[in-house]
């Protein structure tokens, strides 16, 4: 376990360097140091300095201008190329005493120069105020480290799409904020504690399980001071990480949702949180709870909304001779909202089967009002005996009346096994896919979308081949930013087997076609059996 913490403060002792040939200079200038409370490292040479500068943490050096190997500009230059050292030198000299001189040093990297002999006291201001300033600037660059990294963790909490993914980017912000092993927690939609682990340390990490149910209860047992509005508790690393061979302790705090109960915590394993890291972590957690938040408000929208919208949907027929049917509806993955996509199925007498697919634009309740609408209305105008061309004049006045600035899309087929025909009629969507033993081509027919305010072209009336299947879709399927549609359209009509069951059919489409797609998918398989 450790204490995390930033640097050492402003007046904080330092560990010096100190370079120089000759012997009592170099034991003077240390003995000053030394009183002063400095730890100090000392060199007669520049690769003595190097070798020392490789050993030790060394904080500020004190570099004379005359060295033996190499003068003390070059050993002052090397030193400030070196990013992995980038620390503050003070010349002292007692031969390199002109202003030339000094022009030089300070002109090749020097942060001072002193000019021997010096006084204990203005050497020891001098490297006070170097020592500050330094300090100063490498407290502002880990502050804006941190914040940059809070940022990156704050990001990740928010993109996150489950609850396992929110704790796991929580463990690892907090993990990369603070440098040390972390343990995330947060309370699902069902209930249960997701944990995440992280320990860089040990290369541990991320791994999420399930909490017990009184976990965040333990984090809140021992409280040990507060960081704002947010309490600190002392509590038993092996609680929080179940069989870690660790006896030390972590640090924890809890975070509220919006309705006031624990929906997040944090644990560190450190002894304490010195200057902004406690700050950070409070703000860290702060921005789970609100992730959290965010991602139960989603998540149960995103349930509702696909209850609802598969409600709207029907059943495909179950018994119908001669014909398998097989239906998905499948929600945007980053959607949680209900969708205007829709299917229909009339059973209407002498065998005839009208099926209708269709896309209303928009996600939201009305686009979903409006679907629903449409779908009544083409029902009922099924079964009065209107051909689909017919069905499309009438819900486009419908349309218009009840919803003048709405707009559809839907394509509506008319399967007579008797006279083994299909009738067909297309209000701007993608076109039905026919596939029978010699390949597939989709049907040409076209016409207006809904809303347009323009009549319907005449029925397509077609002959069906002894064994055929179709493929009706909505274009969420298909459609992809960047992507041609004329290009995935000619896709699908390749992959497309009359082999396939619809069921098989379904499946291997939504393989292909269907992941993590950005809007709602419907899809319809029909085949003639017999």
């Amino acid at each position: 376990m450790t204490t995390v913490a930033g640097g050492p403060d402003a007046d904080d002792p330092a560990l010096i360097l100190v370079v120089d040939d000759t012997p009592a200079s170099r034991y003077i200038s240390a003995s000053w140091l030394r009183r002063s409370g400095h730890q100090v490292v000392e060199a007669a040479t520049g690769a003595e300095a190097f070798a020392a500068l490789a050993r030790w943490p060394v904080d500020l050096v004190v570099l004379d201008v005359g060295l033996p190997d190499m003068t003390g500009f070059e050993v002052c230059e090397r030193i400030k190329a070196d990013p992995a050292l980038a620390l503050p030198v003070i010349h002292l000299s007692a031969t390199a005493i002109r202003g030339v001189d000094r022009v030089n040093g300070l002109t090749r990297g020097a942060d001072a120069y002193l000019v021997e002999p010096v006084e204990p006291d203005e050497l020891l201001a001098t490297v006070g105020s170097v020592l500050r300033y330094y300090r100063a600037r490498a407290a502002a660059e880990r502050l804006a480290d941190r914040l940059t990294r809070l940022t990156r963790a704050t990001l990740a909490m928010n993109a996150a799409a489950s609850f396992d993914q929110l704790a796991r980017a929580i463990a690892v912000g907090a993990s990369d904020v603070l440098g040390v092993p972390s343990v995330a927690v947060v309370t699902a939609s069902d209930g249960t504690l997701r944990r995440a682990t992280v320990d860089p340390e040990r290369r541990i990490g991320p791994v999420c399980d399930v909490a017990a149910p009184d976990f965040l209860r333990a984090l809140s047992a021992q409280p040990t001071g507060s960081t704002g509005d947010t309490a600190v508790s002392r509590v038993p690393w092996r609680l929080l990480v179940p069989g870690t061979p660790d006896d030390g302790e972590g640090l924890a705090m809890l975070f509220g949702s919006r309705g006031g109960r624990p929906t997040a915590g944090i644990a560190v394993h450190a002894a304490e949180l010195r200057d902004e890291r406690s700050t950070l972590l409070a703000q860290l957690g702060q921005a789970a709870a609100l992730a959290a938040d965010s991602l139960r408000l989603y998540t149960e929208e995103h349930t509702l909304a696909l209850t609802l919208q598969r409600s709207f949907l029907p059943s495909p027929p179950s018994e119908l001779p001669g014909l398998e049917i097989a239906a998905r509806y499948v929600p945007a993955a980053r959607n949680a909202e209900i969708g205007g996509d829709f299917y229909e199925f009339v059973e209407l007498g002498g065998g005839r089967l009208l099926v209708a697919i269709g896309d209303v634009a928009g996600h939201s309740i009305h686009a979903a009002t409006v679907m629903v609408e449409l779908r009544h209305a083409l029902r009922a105008y099924a079964i009065e005996g209107h051909g689909p061309g017919a069905l499309l004049d009438r819900l486009e006045r419908t349309l218009r009346h009840f919803h003048p600035l709405e707009f559809a899309t839907l394509c509506v087929l008319l399967l007579d096994p008797d006279r083994n025909s299909l009738t067909v009629a297309n209000a701007g969507h993608l076109p039905p896919l026919l596939i029978d033993p010699t390949g597939a081509e989709y049907l040409q027919v076209r016409g207006p979308m809904l809303g347009l305010r323009r009549p319907q072209p005449p029925d397509t009336v077609l002959e069906l081949p002894p064994s055929w299947s179709i493929v009706l879709i909505t274009d969420g399927l298909v459609e992809e930013r960047d992507v041609d549609l004329d290009g995935a359209l000619e896709e699908l009509r390749t992959v497309a087997s009359a082999d396939d069951a619809p069921e098989q059919m379904c499946e291997r489409l939504l393989e292909r076609f269907g992941r993590a797609r950005l809007d709602d998918i419907a899809l319809l398989v029909l085949r003639q059996t017999r």
